[in-house]
């Protein structure tokens, strides 16, 4: 069959044959645990792709099976040659290591245009979440489009593969930056730096500025830790005519499981007050006092209904207690409990 008659069959995809499970599996397992330079640092989406999976599937849903080249390998044994060979590659590219590796990639996509005659399709995603799909498909030399009906999505995706791609290849404006260093700034390079430049740039303006507002946290051994987050709890007076105490709202007393780090708030009653320690008990079950149905007193026990709760705060009688602090440690975060009188 002459190659003019054999570009008119319709070829059978790899994927349509066999590909690399295993490998491809393992790799989207173990992306989970990657969390330097991964796009999933770049802003929390739900259901978010593999890379991996991702990258293995577009490159074989495009590349053709040998078995349906036998212009290019005649032969059986030379079909399951180049199959061996295009898994071997598969299972270089899923690797997050090679994600950058310019030979690798170069060679795919010029497997990928040798099944597509020199023309490979544009790449859609309608509802392209947190970009993975369009994402692989440029790292693969594709032409990508996507959109998404969320906004976030979409900013996500503009940060991903629309603003890069312009300044791939150009050294960074930050006054003296691209003087610091010798080198050509390949792909994104420079728009990282500038990110970091000005990123640093921004926070040194707004701690002059208002770092004032944000006290810091002192630890127990004497030193003062940067603080992430204050915890705080909505509370409404309980209905209970004996006990009208500011009763805390809260779904979960936990503030970290991660094994070794558990940690959890302990309200205290001391008569009609209510004040808040740190428990690092991991055997400890503890729970919240508000569910679906509504809240329990953890002074006296009594139920309390969601309507009350509600009207309570249309009432505009609705508190606050902080009940942690969260400070930035060695590597880890540090749970404090709350100074005395935070209440408002």
């Amino acid at each position: 069959m002459s190659s003019d008659a054999h570009s008119n069959v319709q070829r059978r995809k790899l994927i349509e044959v066999s590909i690399p499970l295993q490998k491809v599996n393992e790799e989207s397992a173990r992306e989970k645990s990657i969390r330097h330079g991964h796009p999933s640092t770049l802003h929390l989406w739900w259901a978010r792709r593999p890379l991996a999976a991702a990258r293995a599937v577009l490159f074989s849903q495009l590349v053709d099976d040998p078995a349906s080249r036998p212009d290019l390998y005649p032969t059986e044994a030379e079909q399951i040659a180049e199959r061996k060979r295009l898994f071997e590659l598969i299972e270089r590219l899923v690797v997050w290591e090679n994600s950058n590796d310019e030979q690798l990639l170069a060679e795919a996509h010029r497997k990928i245009m040798e099944s597509t005659d020199g023309n490979p399709p544009p790449i859609l995603d309608p509802f392209a979440g947190g970009g993975t799909i369009p994402l692989e498909a440029q790292r693969l030399g594709l032409e990508a489009h996507a959109s998404d009906l969320n906004p976030v999505a979409v900013l996500i995706n503009k940060a991903l593969i629309e603003i890069p791609p312009k300044f791939a290849g150009q050294p960074p404006v930050w006054p003296g930056a691209a003087d610091e260093t010798i080198q050509d700034w390949p792909r994104a390079t420079g728009l990282a730096e500038d990110v970091r430049r000005y990123g640093q740039w921004m926070r040194d303006e707004a701690q002059k500025r208002i770092g004032h507002l944000y006290p810091k946290a002192p630890l127990p051994d004497g030193t003062e830790a940067t603080v992430i987050a204050w915890i705080w709890a909505r509370t409404v007076t309980c209905p209970n005519p004996e006990c009208r105490i500011a009763m805390p709202l809260v779904r979960s007393w936990w503030l970290g499981k991660k094994k070794g780090k558990e940690a959890y708030v302990v309200p205290v009653i001391e008569g009609k007050t209510v004040r808040y320690e740190i428990g690092h008990d991991p055997t400890k079950e503890t729970d919240g006092t508000v569910g679906r149905t509504g809240a329990t007193c953890i002074r006296c026990g009594t139920a309390v209904e969601l309507k009350y709760i509600r009207s309570e705060g249309r009432a505009g009688r609705m508190g606050e207690q902080l009940m942690a602090t969260v400070a930035e440690g060695d590597r880890r975060r540090v749970y404090l409990a709350p100074a005395s009188g935070f209440h408002r």
